[in-house]
C-alpha cells in the first residue's frame, strides 16, 4: 500500500469482528511501531499487547472513550520509558510517532484501530498502570483498540489552507 494512500484511507474504526489477530500480524503491527523515530534514537518506549478478554472489558471503567475495547480482540498499550529516554521528557512525542507507525501498519494489514487517549488524564494512567502492573518509570501514553473492521468509514480531504502560513503566522498560502 502507497504511504499517501494509507494516510488519506486510514481511519478510526470502533467496531470489530470476533476474528482474532494473529500472533505474527502483532509482531508485524509493533515492527512498524518500533521504526518510528525517537530523540536521540534512544527508543525509549515499552508495548503491553493485551489479549485477556476481562482485561479489555475492564477498560471502559477508567477510560471512558475507550469502550470499543470489551468487543475487541485485541489492545495495545504504548508506554514511555522515562529510564531509557536520552532526552528527558520526550517520551510523550517518541510514542505518539510509534502510535502513529502502529494505526497506519494496522491499516495496510487490512485491520481497524483507534487510538484512545490515556496521557495526561491521571484517572486513565492510573488505570492503566494498575491493569498492566506498570512499573513507575513507565508512562501509558495511549491505548490502540484493535481489531478485524465491522464497519467501513469514509475518507475526506482535511486539507485547510487557512491553517497553512507562509513564513509569518497569519500569512496564508492562498
Amino acid at each position: 500500500m502507497d504511504v499517501f494512500e494509507a494516510i488519506r484511507e486510514r481511519r478510526s474504526i470502533r467496531k470489530y469482528t470476533d476474528e482474532p489477530v494473529s500472533d505474527e500480524v502483532v509482531r508485524e503491527l509493533l515492527g512498524a511501531a518500533m521504526m518510528a523515530p525517537t530523540a536521540g534514537n534512544a527508543q525509549a518506549w515499552q508495548f503491553v499487547v493485551i489479549r485477556d478478554r476481562a482485561m479489555l472489558e475492564s477498560v471502559q471503567s477508567f477510560s471512558p472513550y475507550a469502550g470499543m475495547a470489551a468487543q475487541a480482540p485485541l489492545g495495545i498499550l504504548i508506554c514511555g520509558d522515562t529510564a531509557l529516554e536520552k532526552y528527558p521528557g520526550y517520551w510523550v512525542q517518541d510514542c505518539a510517532a510509534a502510535m502513529q507507525n502502529l494505526l497506519l501498519a494496522v491499516h495496510a494489514k487490512g485491520l481497524g484501530a483507534v487510538w484512545t487517549g490515556v496521557h495526561p488524564k491521571p484517572e486513565r494512567e492510573a488505570g492503566f498502570r494498575k491493569l498492566c502492573a506498570l512499573p513507575d518509570n513507565v508512562m501509558p501514553l495511549g491505548f490502540a483498540v484493535i481489531g478485524h473492521p465491522a464497519q467501513e468509514r469514509q475518507s475526506e480531504d482535511r486539507f485547510n489552507p487557512q491553517r497553512v502560513h507562509l513564513d509569518v503566522y497569519g500569512k496564508t498560502l492562498a
